[in-house]
């Protein structure tokens, strides 16, 4: 028996632990894969306040752990797979044990789109489906095709360009919709260049990714381009890891809706980070709505 349970480890998570653990309540955080989610996956960590220079997701999800074990919370990395929210005492069962609680915290975060292509899951992993710190040096001196236009995507095309040939950002709409910053840098990079209104329609191959295909969004042409050994990573936004959540009130888009002190449509169970309904999704609102999920959570 926990006071507070939280499912997630990302930076949501951890700050909500800290917080409850401050006040003296038995914490455990249940992690499917590692402290950080996925931001521990991110090439750099930018504009959060307080970050230490070359921060990669890597080091900053390291600062994470080590902040929330010396806290006193105990985090274990299971698998969520059934839980209980209605019922005053909240029991959540992962792949290996149940578990339960007076309180929960949601904070799972979102996963990766799919761009629901040909070719996009036979060959994940070997060519499509990358991650630019884990695999990007793999395709030193090779093309790189990066799949949308947001910030999280070129901040990733920035770093990618270091080891590729020649990179090229794939983007659907008119222009890009990263912040100034990132298209002032991009602008500056000699082997980077932007197709827009253009889709990636296919990918073919074998054991790599051998051709693309490019569906112009201007008059419906396919382009396509024999480009063997090449590397296609994708940012094409997100989804909420909500499936679970049946006995909650979500938004349209399958967000968890919540209020300003983080309370979900059921008693005592809160939730908090990109799982949410909210405007702006970054580290920072994060670790705020973790902060104000703990507090509340601990009263």
């Amino acid at each position: 028996m926990y006071d507070t349970i939280i499912v997630g480890g990302g930076p949501a998570g951890v700050s909500a632990g800290v917080y409850l653990a401050s006040r003296g309540k038995k914490t455990l955080i249940l992690e499917k894969e590692q402290i950080g989610g996925l931001l521990s996956k991110v090439s750099t960590i930018t504009h959060y306040t307080g970050i230490v220079e070359n921060e990669t997701g890597l080091t900053f999800a390291k600062r994470l752990e080590n902040q929330v074990l010396s806290a006193g919370v105990l985090v274990k990395y299971e698998n969520v797979v059934e839980l209980d929210l209605k019922s005053e005492i909240k029991t959540i069962k992962t792949e290996k044990e149940t578990y339960k609680a007076k309180k929960v915290i949601l904070a799972n975060g979102t996963t990766p789109r799919k761009l629901n292509i040909k070719g996009e899951i036979e060959l994940d992993k070997k060519g499509i489906g990358l991650n630019a710190l884990k695999d990007g040096e793999k395709y030193k001196n090779k093309n790189i095709y990066v799949v949308g236009g947001a910030d999280g995507a070129i901040k990733e095309a920035i770093y990618l360009s270091q080891f590729a040939k020649n990179l090229t950002i794939i983007h659907f709409e008119k222009t890009l919709g990263c912040i100034s910053e990132f298209k002032e840098k991009i602008e500056k990079i000699p082997n980077i260049k932007v197709k827009t209104l253009t889709r990636l329609n296919a990918v073919y191959g074998t054991d790599c990714v051998e051709k693309l295909e490019l569906l112009s969004l201007e008059d419906n042409s396919i382009t396509t381009i024999e480009d063997k050994g090449c590397g296609v990573f994708v940012y094409a936004g997100s989804t909420p890891n909500t499936s679970l959540y049946t006995d909650l009130e979500l938004d349209e888009n399958g967000f968890i809706k919540t209020n300003q002190k983080m309370e979900t449509s059921l008693k005592n169970v809160y939730a908090a980070g990109d799982i949410i309904s909210k405007q702006v999704r970054q580290c920072a609102t994060a670790v705020s709505e973790g902060a104000i999920a703990g507090i509340n959570a601990a009263q």
